[in-house]
């Protein structure tokens, strides 16, 4: 498999196996493994659902699975089940998109050049000729 593609373990997908939808009308789900991995590559990657590799299989399974799962609370079940497993985790990832910012925040009038202070220019003579 390409080293591009995010792909769970068995023993991975073997975890969440017993939160997913049983009840499911049509045709059966054919691989687990593969349309979760689709969907964390999708999330990962920051991409749109129409950008999924076809490696994840159609890119309309595995957008309709996200969202029906989401409305049935499947993630936050799987979620909270993932995080009551205990352990430290191995790493702590902070997303910056969360912090914003108004534009003007970068900096004062004019950006970041280095101005004097106008109480230093009290003492000086004038530059202007009146």
């Amino acid at each position: 498999m390409n080293r591009d593609y995010f792909w769970l373990t068995e023993e991975q997908v073997s975890r969440p196996q017993a939160l997913l939808p049983t009840d499911t009308r049509g045709k059966p789900r054919v691989d687990d493994r593969r349309a979760i991995s689709g969907i964390v590559h999708v999330l990962k990657s920051g991409g749109r659902w129409v950008d999924a590799p076809q490696v994840y299989g159609p890119r309309k399974t595995l957008y309709n699975s996200f969202v029906r799962w989401a409305a049935k609370g499947v993630w936050v079940d799987i979620f909270h089940a993932l995080a009551s497993a205990g352990g430290p985790p191995a790493e702590v990832l902070i997303d910056s998109s969360a912090v914003k910012a108004h534009r003007c925040a970068s900096g004062g009038k004019g950006g970041s050049k280095i101005r004097r202070s106008a109480g230093r220019a009290v003492g000086e003579p004038r530059r202007s000729t009146p």
